[in-house]
């Protein structure tokens, strides 16, 4: 049985009227997975992550006004989302969340988180929805175990991994790998181990011999213990956001590949939804539930 990981708080953030962010898909794919047929025991719920953790890895000046709702207002825009303590304890829960999940991918070989993907946080700011980087703190944690020394992150998020690579950038045991759109946002990119940019309207055919490449290249350079996987379905011809042009089975067959890696590496998976902005949450599940297909949580 494949660990999930979710907590209700993952969809319980009140935003402004057409606020850009669908915070109702957390929810959405848990019950679509129910309703496939997943059962309550194959959850796992996070508790919320420490502040003096966070300070562990992250500015403490940044913890500090982040968490106690002093940062300065510009700060705040860059992150998008307006301060509440409902935004510091759902985002702690959603890091820990990815830290479960790296930890489970650990003793079970996969595992899969119903959030995480927060990107384009830095050391010491925030920005793009994302106020830490679970990623790579998810990372630090499958260190801790005996065996996993070297971390490859792959992130095929639409937009590219800046505040990860920023953080990895002298670890020379985790790896970051970006396959974006390099006309998205962020507009001024960070040097990840390997960043391939795709132009506007990529494919299929495209996209996934690209992936396969990249993958294949990631290998020459690195042989990770273990893999973390940012599987944002904002590649998606149909996202308001992405700008490329893969559809559904397309991004079945990159996530499956993603899996099949690590299968034959005989190393443990962890991965993260990532992003995904249609303003249709039924549509914007299916494109996310693809993941858990090609993961063998469900049929």
């Amino acid at each position: 049985m494949i660990p999930l990981v979710f907590h209700p708080i993952y969809s319980q953030l009140n935003l402004p009227e057409r606020h850009r962010f669908p915070i109702e898909k957390y929810v959405g794919i848990r019950d679509e997975l129910i309703k496939r047929g997943v059962p309550d025991s194959q959850f796992f719920r996070p508790s919320p992550i420490s502040v003096e953790t966070l300070k562990s890895f992250y500015h403490s000046d940044y913890v500090n006004a982040l968490t106690q709702g002093t940062l300065e207002k510009q700060a705040m825009r860059r992150i998008g989302f307006p301060w509440s303590e409902q935004l510091i304890e759902r985002t702690r829960t959603a890091v820990a969340g990815t830290c479960l999940t790296a930890e489970l991918a650990v003793t079970e070989g996969k595992a899969l988180n119903l959030t995480g993907g927060y990107h384009h946080a830095f050391a010491d700011f925030g920005s793009g929805f994302c106020l830490f980087n679970d990623l790579y703190l998810a990372a630090k944690k499958m260190q801790q175990y005996d065996g996993i020394d070297n971390v490859l992150i792959v992130d095929l998020d639409v937009h590219q991994g800046d505040g990860t690579a920023k953080l990895a950038e002298n670890d020379n045991d985790i790896f970051t790998l970006s396959l974006h759109g390099e006309k998205n946002f962020p507009h001024r990119k960070q040097q990840s181990n390997i960043d391939i940019g795709l132009a506007k309207g990529a494919e299929d055919d495209e996209y996934l011999s690209t992936l396969e490449e990249a993958l294949t290249l990631s290998l020459r350079q690195f042989q990770p213990d273990a893999i973390i996987y940012d599987a944002g379905v904002d590649i998606h011809v149909n996202d308001d956001l992405g700008h490329l042009h893969v559809s559904t089975k397309g991004v079945f067959e990159r996530d499956k590949q993603v899996f099949q890696l690590a299968s034959q590496l005989g190393v443990p998976i962890a991965a993260v939804i990532g992003g995904g902005y249609q303003r249709n949450i039924i549509a914007l599940v299916d494109v996310h539930i693809q993941l858990y297909r090609a993961a063998g949580v469900i049929a």
